[in-house]
Order: structure tokens, then C-alpha cells, then sequence
């Protein structure tokens, strides 16, 4: 705005001095003429016949030359009436006698300034002409009268200087006057957007805030004093209001309707704990009872107990889920993850005999403030999901470092088949299902990577995963319970 205001002033500035500079040279220039043809008038004297040498007239005819109301440089040439050449020519000249007033005197031109007397047309009108040796532009007009035929001239210099100041003048003002302009448009601009800049600080404030989770508090508004929609700016703050109140009302209603979801995930998981348990107890109870029971029977019990456990499983992943999103308090301690690992692993390789399990742990003791039920069960489910959909004989490591900063690095690696690259996107989503090429063969309930992004973000980590056919890795970051070097060598077990 104001680089724009200040342009428009240097363009109008711009025009009113080439107006006035244009004006001034054609006024100037009019009375220069009118003090050039009074001067010619004198020396030609009134119209007619040329008087005889002899003549009451008789004397030196560029005798006016000298003669004041004119400036001194004043040139006059006498020419010849038959061919217009040049008989003589004077320019008038400022000379001081003692102390006394400055007198003008004739002096005499150069063979050069001379021939330049020829230029100007013989019609009687002004015309410039450019003399040489420093002489400069001149006005010079034909004349012919009583005395004879003349040339007359008068400087110019008068003239340019006057308009030479003029153009400095305004040069200086117009600049003086855009430096002034730009520093009191800074300030007003300034302070006449002050109060946009504080509708723009309440807008980075909402957009710095969590609204995509969790419980949603959005009291942030632009102060009633930058929403009067009387002005402009305060038009931009009650929009900015309105949408903020429209946002916070959707944001209740969403959050109002999760907890509904989470309450009922999490009451309906309660509730179907016991009767799973009933099931589960009877089912083994009639099993093993004194009654014998045909091979269908047998089988159509270890069917119900199998899905029942599973049934367990998936009702104890949801529950645990509703409390995770619920933000449900964890038992922070520091926690040392070698440990953990080595269990987990230990586990996962009695469960899974026809895999190989490889180890890689840091010399010194890795500490995180956390849950350590929790960050166990994180292990198990990476582990897990490696045993569950990886063939026999796959190599899986799990490795534990860190990553140069205040950040603990867990990674779960097979050399697998890998993960389809269109699931890869959705692999921590929720019942988020592979294809063939990772077998269900062990069952799942395709909720153990939900847990562990969830509980990896509720102790401040992340969870990712990388994978291509052969390498397949999930990294685990949380932040480390106090920075040390972790370099050392590593432990390594195979089987």
C-alpha cells in the first residue's frame, strides 16, 4: 500500500512539473521574443525607404547594440540587402570603468560565430540558433527598416537558468515530499493494521491447536474491539468469529458422538468379558466330563473354545483401545526397554519354533518414561504380527537404538514377503486386513497394530513402517527417559 501510494505521488508529481516547466519555457520564451522584437524595431528603425549615408541617419548602425534595455550579449549584424551576407557584426559586452557603474561595450565576433549568423531563415520570425566559443542558444530574428537591414540576437541563458533552478526545485521537493510520504504511509499503514494483526495472531493460535483428536476446547476469538462490523477489519474479525463458533459447535457435536462410540465400544467389551468367560469355562467343563463324547462333539467343543479365546482376544483389544482413546491415565516409570525386548522375544520364539529370532541391543541400559505393560505388549503385537504373517523359516530382528537425540528407536525386521504397497497407508488403521502374500493361518484380529500406535502415541512416539519384498521393518520412537550415548557394540542371538 504504501509503495503503491508513493509511486502514485511520484507519477502525479512527475506530471505537474513537466506541466509547469513546459508553461514557464513558453512563457519565458514569449517575452524573450517580445524583448528581441523590440530590440530589432530599434534597430531598424521605422519602416521605408534606406536613408543615403549622408542621411540625418548617418553614424554606426549597430550603435544599438550598445544602447540599454537590453542584456548584455546582445549581437546585432549588418547585412548586405542585395545577398544577405554579413558586413559586420558586434555583440555587446559589460565593461567597469574605475569604480564607477559597469558601461556595455561592442566587441567583435569570430569568423566562426560569424558564419553561424547565416543559419537562421529570413522570414522575421524568432529562431534559436547555437552559436560557437562558449556563446550558447541564442533568439535571433531578421529584420529590415529605415536604418537597413539587420540581424538580431539576444542570449537565452536567462531563460535556461531560470527553468534549470525550476526543474531542480522540483526534483528536490518531489523527492523530499516521496520520503516523507513513504515514512507517514509506514506509520499510518502501521497502526491502521494493527488491529488485522491481532485477527491474524488469533488465527495462528487456532491453527496451532490439536483439533484432530481428544477433547476439542476452542474458546480462541478475535476481541470484540477488531470485530465492529462498521469498519472493514472488524467485518474480517466477526467473520473470523462466526466460522469459529460454527467450527467449535461442529468439533462438540463430532467429539459428543465419539464418546458415545467409545462408551459403547468400551461398555458393550465389559459386558461381553463374562459371557465369553461362561462360554469358554462350560465348553471346557463339558469336555472334560465323565460323559464320553463322540469325535463331532469333541471337535464342535474345541471349535467353540478356540473362538471364544479368539472372541477374548478381540473384546480385551477393544476395551483397551476405548480406554487408550478415552486418554485413560498409564502408569509412567522409567523403564529400561533391554529387558522388555529379551521377554518379548523369548516369546515370540517359543511361539513361533519354525522362524529364526535374532536380537540387537545396546551395551548400556535404554530408559524411557513409560508403561512398561503397555510398551510390552507393543513388542508382543510387532512380534506377533511378524510370526503371523511371515512363512516359516523367515528371520526376524528385533533391534533397539538410538537415533543421536533425545529419541529411542525400536524396529521389528523380517525378511518376509513384505507388505502390499497399497496397504501399506492403512496398516495402523483398525481392522486393517493384508492379502495372501501374509497369511492369517494363526488368526488375527487385525487391532495389534491399532495398539500400537496407540499406545506409542499416548507415551509421545510414533510408529511407522517401511517394506518392500525381503525387507520388511516397523519402527517404534519414544523419547528417551535422559540423553546418553547409546554407541556400543551389539548383542546378537540366533537360532
Amino acid at each position: 500500500m504504501v509503495v503503491t501510494a508513493v509511486a502514485l505521488i511520484a507519477v502525479v508529481s512527475a506530471v505537474i512539473g513537466t506541466v509547469t516547466t513546459i508553461a514557464l519555457r513558453s512563457y519565458l520564451y514569449e517575452q524573450l521574443d517580445t524583448q528581441l522584437a523590440g530590440i530589432a524595431g530599434r534597430a531598424a528603425g521605422p519602416p521605408g525607404a534606406q536613408e543615403p549615408p549622408d542621411g540625418p541617419s548617418r553614424g554606426d548602425p549597430l550603435r544599438f547594440v550598445t544602447l540599454g534595455g537590453q542584456p548584455v550579449g546582445t549581437i546585432g549584424a549588418v547585412l548586405d540587402a542585395d545577398d544577405g551576407t554579413v558586413d559586420r557584426a558586434a555583440i555587446s559586452t559589460e565593461q567597469r570603468s574605475g569604480t564607477g557603474p559597469s558601461e556595455a561595450t561592442a566587441g567583435s565576433l569570430t569568423a566562426a560565430q560569424t558564419a553561424a549568423l547565416r543559419g537562421p531563415a529570413r522570414d522575421g520570425e524568432p529562431h534559436s540558433v547555437d552559436l560557437p566559443g562558449g556563446l550558447g542558444e541564442y533568439r535571433m530574428k531578421y529584420v529590415s527598416g529605415r536604418n537597413g537591414t539587420f540581424l538580431v540576437g539576444i542570449p537565452t541563458t536567462g531563460v535556461q537558468d531560470t527553468l534549470n533552478t525550476l526543474v531542480v526545485v522540483e526534483v528536490s521537493v518531489t523527492g523530499a515530499g516521496l520520503v516523507a510520504t513513504g515514512l507517514a504511509g509506514t506509520a499510518l499503514v502501521g497502526v491502521a493494521l494493527r488491529p488485522l494483526r491481532r485477527v491474524a495472531a488469533t488465527a495462528t493460535r487456532v491453527s496451532e491447536l490439536p483439533l484432530h483428536s481428544g477433547e476439542v476446547a476452542l474458546h480462541e476469538r478475535v476481541p470484540e474491539a477488531e470485530a465492529d462490523p462498521r469498519t472493514e477489519v472488524g467485518q474480517v474479525g466477526a467473520a473470523l468469529n462466526r466460522m469459529l463458533g460454527h467450527v467449535a459447535s461442529a468439533l462438540t457435536v463430532r467429539q459428543e458422538s465419539e464418546m458415545r462410540v467409545r462408551q459403547f465400544v468400551a461398555d458393550a467389551s465389559h459386558e461381553l468379558r463374562t459371557p465369553l468367560a461362561s462360554i469358554r469355562g462350560y465348553a471346557e467343563l463339558t469336555r472334560r466330563g465323565r460323559e464320553e463324547a463322540g469325535p463331532d462333539t469333541r471337535h464342535a467343543l474345541g471349535r467353540i473354545e478356540s473362538e471364544a479365546a479368539r472372541m477374548t482376544g478381540l473384546v480385551e483389544d477393544l476395551l483397551l483401545l476405548a480406554r487408550l482413546d478415552a486418554g485413560r491415565p498409564l502408569a509412567y516409570e522409567s523403564t529400561d526397554l533391554s529387558p522388555l525386548v529379551v521377554d518379548a522375544v523369548g516369546d515370540a520364539r517359543a511361539a513361533g519354533q519354525d522362524h529364526h529370532w535374532r536380537l540387537e541391543l545396546p551395551q548400556h541400559p535404554v530408559t524411557v518414561r513409560g508403561d512398561a505393560g503397555r510398551l510390552h505388549q507393543v513388542l508382543v503385537n510387532l512380534l506377533g504380527n511378524a510370526r503371523t504373517h511371515t512363512p516359516p523359516r523367515t528371520t526376524v530382528t528385533a533391534r533397539l537404538r538410538a537415533d543421536g537425540g533425545p529419541r529411542i528407536v525400536l524396529e521389528i525386521e523380517d525378511d518376509g514377503p513384505g507388505i502390499p504397497p497399497e496397504l501399506l497407508p492403512h496398516v495402523f488403521e483398525r481392522f486393517a486386513r493384508g492379502d495372501a502374500s501374509r497369511s492369517r493361518h494363526a488368526g488375527s484380529t487385525g487391532l495389534g497394530l491399532a495398539i500400537v500406535q496407540a499406545v506409542v502415541s499416548a507415551h509421545g512416539g510414533t510408529a511407522s513402517v517401511r517394506s518392500r519384498p525381503g525387507h520388511t521393518v516397523f519402527a517404534v520412537r519414544l523419547p528417551a527417559a535422559a540423553a546418553r550415548s547409546q554407541a556400543g557394540h551389539r548383542l546378537s542371538t540366533q537360532r
